[in-house]
This record gives structure tokens, sequence and C-alpha cells, in this order.
């Protein structure tokens, strides 16, 4: 493998504060990466020194072989002038020039043009190019080539940025954060598309299952150092753990010699041996190793959340639509004690309307909702952050509340809210303006906790939070003592913490799925798959003639296929039982996030061959 790209003793500020000094990697050939660091750390000021974008205050970055890159920024920079086509087609390349004007063609509906370009696309062979342009577009649903880019949403300029550098294929992607603002097939269709692409990858994301099923390698920035694992995230999060308590092990085993140097050095006479001044310069170092952090796992929030009477929130006939679009019809529900519902659908089906219906914000066209007394919502919005800038972290929190106080007579202090979502004591006297976009998540993360709601509603909580953050989020919601309603595309996310899901399928549809999502995902390509099992079959069954219906009417089963008929009954039992054994496991909500992968995929297998074997069966038992 040849390195496309390397960064040697790398180092930026941002005002007073230091991002990274003297860090050091190197991204080879077809290697697929992925870089995991705190909010705050400087991970996106990374990527845009490596794409060329700034450049470092110290240390140098070098391509290899002027080797092309595409970078997918979180904030797209494209020209609000060009239309969507122009944006995408913005290239000197010859092929995908005529792969343009023959687009435009076919959305003008000018066959005389399309047959001129048609011609030249045979001698380009653009047709594949062509074709996988196509799906490139219609996955990210890209459809409104003619239309100007500045009359496009935030997230439609997103996915016109990333459509943009995956037609252009680089050979070198650098993505930050490329699943934000897509929707949960849209992930998929990225997830596998980054899978098969022979592209070299870099990418920051906080999508757990798109790095298990994407990335090879995994680079960890932790406390200006540089850790990698060659391996998805899965061994990332084994190999990470090992680090770290033999790092803990370390910096103990540090602080009891140094107790030990301590004494050594109160009683040392002022004149001193070589030996005496080694031992001496021996001790700074050992000072400094022990004065290091241990990484500490322990801490647990016993959470209990403000009383919850009998009622909770309940739904009664509520129908919602806008003009051209029917969101919700005749929806009925009444919310339970302690229940975790995830809300998952196509963007534009009214998961986020179905949110403002429930805190009221907005009222339904019919039918009605009535909310228990003891009810406190807590709601963390997509755009909620509303800080002022000059306002020191520890004040915005403290400002709500300088204790959160529980049931049982115990309390959390603001500094202790704040330490637990990994804002250090240090930190929590920092001006905001000062903090990260993903440090600013968090913090408004907090101050919707800190008053101490019984109903939580989290829209898109996962965006812009890092993977540690999103780890704590986790635990902390797992023990809250009240409802949580959750509308996130994070798959991984959705999996840990939901009972079941309302499905929001278009058309005013909305259906309550029992299960977590990779559950209800497997349910569905089940059923998919069934589906499009049974229409093959309808067509082999149509191609067949008569006669040979009749000749199988009228012959028996031989030995051999007696003894298959058998054999595949026995084999059918067994599938069945092994794959309600694992369903019965995915449900439990027991497995740790690794073996509830492990288990989907292999129930997936179990499937597929249970559909062949019972497939075979009705096959022989029509016949004997």
């Amino acid at each position: 493998m040849k390195p496309f790209l390397q960064a040697e003793n790398l180092s930026k500020r941002w005002g007073e504060l230091m991002l990274f000094e003297n860090i050091s990697f190197t991204i080879f050939e077809e290697k697929k990466v992925a870089l995991i660091a705190k909010n705050g750390t400087g991970k996106s000021t990374l990527l845009d020194i490596l794409a060329g974008k700034e450049t470092a205050e110290a240390g140098r970055v070098t391509h290899t072989n002027d080797v092309e890159i595409g970078y997918f920024e979180q904030i797209p920079k494209l020209n609000p002038n060009h239309s969507v086509i122009e944006e995408i087609f913005e290239t000197e390349n010859e092929k995908l020039k005529t792969v343009k004007a023959f687009e435009l063609a076919v959305a003008h509906n000018n066959e005389q043009e399309i047959a001129e370009i048609s011609a030249k696309m045979d001698e380009l062979n653009g047709w594949d190019i062509e074709v996988e342009i196509s799906q490139i577009l219609t996955q990210l649903k890209i459809t409104q080539l003619e239309q100007k880019v500045s009359e496009l949403s935030g997230g439609q300029q997103k996915r016109l940025s990333l459509a943009k550098i995956l037609i252009n294929k680089p050979d070198l992607l650098i993505l930050d954060e490329p699943t934000n603002h897509l929707d949960i097939e849209m992930i998929e269709w990225l997830e596998e598309y980054l899978a098969k692409t022979k592209a070299t990858l870099l990418m920051v994301t906080h999508d757990r299952y798109f790095l298990d099923r994407v990335c090879d390698e995994i680079i960890e920035m932790d406390d200006n150092q540089i850790y990698r694992y060659q391996g998805n995230y899965s061994y990332f999060i084994e190999k990470r753990e090992q680090r770290i308590e033999m790092q803990n092990a370390s910096v103990t085993k540090a602080k009891n010699l140094m107790r030990t140097e301590i004494e050594w050095m109160r009683r040392m006479p002022k004149a001193r041996t070589t030996k005496s001044k080694y031992r001496v310069d021996a001790f700074q170092d050992l000072k400094e190793k022990a004065s290091k952090k241990l990484n500490d796992k322990s801490i647990q929030l016993n959470v209990k959340s403000s009383r919850l009477g009998k009622k909770i929130v309940e739904m009664y006939d509520i129908s919602k639509s806008f003009p051209g679009v029917n969101l919700i019809e005749n929806f009925n529900y009444k919310f339970s004690r302690y229940e975790k519902v995830g809300i998952v659908g196509k963007n534009g089906t009214g998961k986020s309307t179905f949110i403002n219906i429930i805190t009221q914000t907005l009222q339904p066209d019919s039918g009605h909702i009535e909310i228990g007394k003891t009810i406190k919502f807590g709601y963390y919005r997509q755009e909620g952050i509303t800080f002022d800038p000059q306002e020191r972290v520890i004040d915005a929190v403290q400002k709500i509340a300088e204790y959160i106080h529980f049931e049982d007579g115990s309390k959390m202090s603001a500094g202790q809210m704040l330490n637990y979502f990994l804002f250090p004591p240090e930190t929590q006297y920092n001006f905001i303006e000062k903090l990260s976009g993903g440090e600013q998540r968090r913090l408004y993360l907090c101050t919707v906790l800190m008053q101490n709601p019984n109903f939580l509603i989290l829209d898109e909580p996962t965006n812009d939070l890092d993977i540690m953050t999103l780890n704590v989020l986790e635990e902390y919601l797992k023990a809250f003592a009240g409802c949580v309603v959750v509308v996130s595309h994070d798959r991984f996310f959705m999996d840990k913490i939901v009972d079941h899901l309302f499905v929001f399928e278009g058309e005013g549809v909305v259906s309550d799925f029992p299960g977590n999502y990779t559950i209800y995902r497997n349910d569905f390509l089940e059923k998919q798959a069934k589906e499009q099992a049974l229409e093959k079959a309808n067509k082999q069954v149509k191609k067949q003639p008569a006669k040979k219906t009749t000749q199988q009417e009228n012959r028996k089963l031989t030995f051999g296929e007696k003894r298959e008929f058998e054999q595949l009954e026995t084999e059918i039992a067994s599938l069945e039982m092994e794959k309600n054994s694992i369903e019965e496991l995915l449900n439990s909500g027991n497995l740790p996030h690794e073996e509830l992968f492990q288990k989907s995929t292999k129930l997936e297998e179990i499937k597929t061959l249970l559909d062949e074997k019972e497939f075979r069966w009705l096959e022989l038992s029509e016949i004997g």
C-alpha cells in the first residue's frame, strides 16, 4: 500500500486554545479510515488543513502523486447562482460534460438532442457513468435539476454537495459528518456505496453502524495523542477499552512509585551524587506521568425524573395535513409510564409535526390531545440553541437551576451535571463563544436535562454530538425514569434506547412497530424479499407450458426426493427454532451492541435459508 496523504507534526491553535499539537499520521491507498475525537478537539479544522482549505501553524501535509481530493464539508460551499445540474457538473471532464448535456436533453424532452448526444455517449463509453450518476441523484433525492442552488434548503444543499463529490470520483474522499440530514434509507445506501467503492476514504461521523460496516481503520485523537486501530468500530471499542485499562494501571503504578520517591526526596541530603541527580531527573518524569488523569468510567447517574401521574399524554383521532400533503390521519395513542418510543420515516412524512402536536406548539386539524397534570416536557430541538456568546458555560446552566433535585432527596449540582456531560471544571468557566458547534449542542442538551423533565422529546439529538457524548447520553436515557420520544436517523442510538417505533409511512399512515430499528429493518427486508421471490415465482409459472404442469401432476417423487422431502421437514423445524430463539434475544433488550449486530446478521442468514428450503419443500409437496 502506498501513502496517499501524510500529516507530519501538525499544530493548530484557535485563539488561546490549543486544538492539537505535533500530531502525525498517514492515510494509505484504498484504506477506509475514520477519525474519532471529542467535540472541541479540532476534527473539522484538521480536515480543513488536510484538504488544503486552511493552514497549520506548524507541520506539513504531503499528498502523493497529485492525489485528487474530494472534500465534503459540514457547511457546503456552492455557487448560489448555479442551477443544480450546473453545480453537479462543474468540471472539465469531457465524459461528465457529455452526461450533463444528455441529462438536460432528457429533462427538456428534446428527442433530436437525445439522439445526437447518445451517439457521443456511445463513443465515450459514457453509459455506465450515466447510470451511476442517475442512481446517486435518485438515492439522494435530487430531482429538480434546473432549480437554483439558492432556492434549496440547507439539507438539500448538503445532499447536492455530497452527490457532486461522489460523481466526480476523486482519489481521496474526505467526508465531515456525511450522514447528517440524510434519512435512514439514504444513510443505508451511502453505507453500501462507500463499502463497495475502491476510493480511499477519511471521514468523521458519529454513526456507529456506519463506522462498523464501512471503515477498516480508526484513528483516535485523545489528549493530543494519535492512536491507530486496524479494524472497524467494534474492534476499536474493544482495543480502546484495553488501552484505557493499561493507561490507568500505568498511572496508578506511577502514583504509588511517586509516594516512595517523595519520601526519598525529603530525606535526600543537599550534597547529591551523580546517581542521585539522575534519580531527581527521573522523579520529574514520574511526576508528569502520575499527574495524568485516570479515565473514570465508573460514573453512573441515578436519574429520577419529576413525579409521573397516571395520565401521561393521550392522543385521540389526531389528523394533520398541509396543502398537497397528508401527514397524520386519525392517530390514536395513550403513552404509558417509562416507555421509550423511536420515530422513523422518510424526510417530509410528518415526524417533526407530530412532536410539535405533542408539545402543543402546533394544533391538529382534527382530534384532540390530553396532557397529564404532572407532565413536564423537556424538548431538545434541532434549532434550539440561543446562548449569549459572552456568557460562561457554568452560568448558562446555573441560570436554569443550580441543582437537580431528585425524588429520593439526592441532588446534583450544575457543575457535576456539566462534568458528566464531558465539560471538566477547567472548561466550565470558558465563554460560550469559544465552544465548538458540537460543544454548544452538548451544552444545550445539558440545559434541557437540567430542567428535570419527566417527558423528554429529542429531535435529532445525535447530529453534531461526538461518540463519547452519545455514549453518555445513552447511559443517561437508559436510567431515565420518565417517557422518551426520539426522532433520529442514528440506527445504533435507536437500537440501544427505544422499546418500539412509530413508523411514518407517508400519506397520513403512522404504524406502531413492537421492536427496535434493527428488528424493524430486518422485518421490512424479509417482507420485501418474500414479495420479490413471489413475483419471480409467478413469472416462472407463467413461462412454463401447460404440458409440463400435466407431466408434473402424473409423476411421483423419486426415492432421493422422498429422502430430501423428509430431511427438509427436519431442517425447516430446526431453523424455525433457531430463528425464534434469536428473535427473543433481539427483543429482550439485554444484548450488547456488538452482539446485537452479530445476531441481526445471523437472523437474516437464517431467514434467507429458511425461504429457500420452504420453497423447495413446496415444490416437492406438489409432486408427491
